[in-house]
């Protein structure tokens, strides 16, 4: 018997209506269809995909080859490819930074990891593809340049500074500017004005996210931020025991009140795994971010156990390497998908913008 037909309109419609994972529009309306050949009983896509979307690229192939397959004939063939498409950020909240991106991670208190696991993203998104910056606004206690191993000072040009890079991810905080053991002694109008000159005055080019490691606790700085620019949200780091997850539901009591969307929970320190003997010990306890996440209505991102070697990275200054370590590296992978995979999905629900030649 011959084989069915494959109904290239079909293939067409589908690959067309495919939402862009970056702005939820479809594939046809924002130009990223590059190519479908239909070859007997074979089907050949080819698509482009920002880097922005970097981290989910691979799902999203998957996803887009299945659908496409679905109006196949069972012994079709389909191979979908991606490439990199080009698009610029626009310019945020009217003082020339130009992100597509600003998430802002906090925590209700300190000690739960949080700068650990926001150089953690933010490392592991650049490790992914994507354009990113990192930007230290614990200005009290700055730690990313030394989890980060950077040293120095930024320099300026045409009055800008230059954010220091490490491995490709532009990182900028005070501990660049202050030194060290040197303590940062000003009150809250001093403190939005740095925050402010950070955002306006450094050049950190075109990103696909900015991160922003917040300060402990509930302070000014996030109203400092929403006022100043359109956040995509934010990520709170708490850990499993009760009194943390006390100040993590005080956090996310205050980006709501400022209007930041919470993106969702980290529960960091989760569990040791004794690596002589397998043995799961819950330091903390176990599992009361999740819990507390059903009970606000907040997404759980996921969670990071106790590991030395997180640790020994972190005082020797390699933090960004945490992504890369093959025991460490899955739980930070899994938390950037699905923040980033939740941001898709958002915009892909929200209602659809009118067609490029309406704008035109």
């Amino acid at each position: 018997m011959p084989a069915s037909p494959i109904d290239r309109s079909r293939v067409e419609a589908v690959v067309n209506a495919f939402p862009d994972p970056e702005t939820g529009r479809e594939l046809r309306a924002m130009d990223q269809v590059r190519s479908i050949r239909v070859e007997g009983d074979e089907v050949h896509v080819a698509v482009g995909l920002t880097t922005y979307a970097a981290p989910i690229w691979e799902e999203t192939r998957g996803r887009l080859q299945s659908a496409v397959a679905a109006v196949c004939p069972a012994e079709a063939r389909v191979e979908v490819a991606v490439e990199t498409h080009q698009r610029a950020a626009e310019p945020l909240g009217g003082i020339g930074l130009t992100a597509k991106s600003v998430i802002a991670v906090g925590s209700g208190k300190g000690g739960v990891g949080k700068s650990t696991v926001a150089a953690s993203i933010a490392a592991g998104l650049r490790q992914a593809g994507c354009a990113v910056g990192l930007m230290d606004a614990d200005v009290y206690g700055p730690s990313i340049p030394h989890l980060l191993g950077a040293m120095g000072q930024p320099t300026a040009v045409n009055r800008r500074l230059q954010p220091v890079e490490i491995e490709g991810l532009r990182v900028m905080s005070m501990g660049f500017l202050v030194p060290p053991g040197e303590a940062v002694v000003w009150r809250g109008p001093m403190l939005h004005g740095a925050i402010t000159q950070f955002l306006r005055d450094t050049d950190w080019g075109d990103l696909d996210y900015l991160v922003i490691d917040m300060p402990p606790g509930t302070g000014d700085i996030a109203l400092t931020l929403s006022q100043l620019l359109p956040l995509t949200g934010a990520i709170v780091v708490c850990t499993p025991q009760d009194v943390a997850l006390l100040d993590a539901v005080k956090a996310i009591a205050m980006f709501r009140k400022v209007n930041i969307p919470v993106l969702g929970i980290v529960e960091n320190m989760s569990y040791f795994r004794c690596p002589d003997t397998g043995t799961r010990y819950d330091i903390f306890g176990s599992g009361g971010a999740r819990r507390k996440a059903d009970e606000l209505g907040v997404p759980f991102l996921g969670e990071v156990p106790i590991q030395i070697p997180i640790r020994e990275r972190g005082d020797a200054g390699m933090t960004a390497a945490n992504t890369r370590d093959v025991e460490a590296g899955p739980f930070f992978d899994r938390i950037i998908k699905e923040f980033v995979r939740r941001i898709a999905s958002s915009r892909a629900a929200e209602p659809p913008l009118p067609s490029l030649s309406v704008l035109n």
